[in-house]
């Protein structure tokens, strides 16, 4: 006679997948975190926690993005191109390579210091970097070299490093991030809608997503413009640009621009760090003048790439 074992055969807590990919997660898993016994019901965390904000500022040249970012808080930049002689700010030396930005990065993770911003100055000669970083790794000249566009591929595992190490500052430094980016006019492909043009961070489609995705803000900051219609006569009229000089930052997506926001605020404020702080604090926006804290003259021009 068959022997039948009373104890019936325990069933797992949970079964996962299927197939080949089939996993059982049995009671005496659970709970645990870094293999230290807890109970996972007691890790939910309730309400906000704010962290250091994750930005990123980009636009056309000229506009005073980079003394933006030498109004925040205790900054230090990471300079991927020649454009800080005219600001007052503490920087480290020009990177000339990823491997300078990587070791500008590790530095303020693993050494002393009292600064709480870094600022990334700017994204699309970092860019450069990487591409020249990747071309060195594979043994060819150009990012177009690969072919099918995989050089921009394989440089996304760059950007990813980069972000990772920005991401530590966040975290464990405590550290508020502003990325710096120009801008371009590109097609964009509304399924919606007719193509347009519109304003985007002057990086390969592949990074600009990846970066935006990352970025808790991006921000799109532009000289305000009104049109007013001209009449030529004859029955003939065209619409002429008029500025007057006021700076300001966008933070929603238009067919115009690409901007987002994580936090409610106001869909354009003044190109003024004070004014973005107060707003993140959750405070009225002090009243602030729309020019530069510091004048944007011939030479910060051309260190905006003009």
């Amino acid at each position: 006679m068959k022997h039948i074992d009373p104890t019936p055969t325990p069933l797992p807590l949970v079964r996962l997948g299927q197939g080949a990919f089939e996993h059982d997660i049995w009671p005496d898993e659970t709970g645990r975190v870094h293999g230290d016994p807890m109970i996972l019901i007691q890790q939910i965390h309730k309400g906000k926690e704010p962290k250091p904000r994750r930005t990123l500022l980009y636009g056309p040249h000229g506009l005073g993005k980079s003394t933006f970012g030498a109004m925040a808080d205790a900054p230090i930049f990471i300079p991927t191109e020649d454009g800080l002689g005219d600001i007052d700010c503490e920087s480290f030396p020009l990177a000339q390579s990823l491997g300078h930005v990587m070791s500008a990065l590790e530095s303020l993770y693993t050494e002393e210091h009292a600064y709480k911003t870094v600022v990334v100055d700017s994204l699309d000669w970092l860019e450069r970097l990487i591409w020249a970083d990747v071309c060195a790794d594979k043994g060819v000249e150009s990012i177009e070299d690969f072919g099918y566009g995989r050089g921009y591929t394989f440089a996304i595992d760059k950007w990813r490093a980069v972000l990772g190490a920005l991401d530590a500052l966040r975290s464990d430094r405590g550290m508020g991030v502003i990325l710096i980016a120009h801008a371009k006019i590109a097609r964009f492909d509304n399924p919606e809608t007719e193509p347009y043009d519109r304003y985007s961070p002057r990086l390969h489609k592949l990074a600009s997503a990846l970066v935006q995705e990352w970025s808790d803000e991006v921000f799109f900051t532009n000289f305000r413009v009104h049109t007013r219609k001209v009449d030529e006569g004859f029955n003939k009229a065209k619409h002429q640009g008029i500025g007057t000089g006021e700076r300001i930052i966008r933070t929603t997506e238009r067919p115009a621009h690409v901007a987002k926001s994580r936090l409610p605020l106001p869909e354009e404020f003044p190109l003024d760090y004070r004014v973005y702080a107060a707003l993140v604090r959750g405070e009225d926006a002090p009243i602030t003048s729309t020019e530069p804290a510091e004048p944007v003259g011939e030479a910060t021009a051309q260190a905006e790439g003009v």
